[in-house]
């Protein structure tokens, strides 16, 4: 799983993960997996995933599934997802918006 890291400058035309909070939200993804035993699982930080518009980002691989994180809500179930496989549809990202 990656999560974006980015930060844009102060004042810049785009939003940013990093201002968002999304460090913060991978570190508990990231504790809340180890806690859950995924011990064959990386939480990861990335750089710009390009889809800051749809707030704060994250994607799961291999299924290329991404994630608009909605605050510590959103943890719960990604940790879930990356159990199962499936779960947190209603974080998926609607790209055709």
């Amino acid at each position: 799983m990656f999560v974006c890291g980015h930060e844009r400058p102060e004042g810049s035309a785009r939003p940013s993960c990093s201002r968002r909070g999304s460090l913060a939200l991978m570190q508990s993804i990231k504790r809340a997996a180890k806690e859950a035993g995924l011990h064959d699982v990386r939480v990861q930080k990335s750089g710009c995933l390009d889809f800051c518009e749809f707030g704060t980002t994250a994607v799961i691989y291999p299924e290329g599934i991404w994630y608009t994180l909605d605050g510590q809500d959103a943890v719960a179930a990604l940790v879930q997802h990356l159990q199962h496989g499936t779960g947190a549809e209603h974080l998926q990202m609607n790209m055709d918006e």
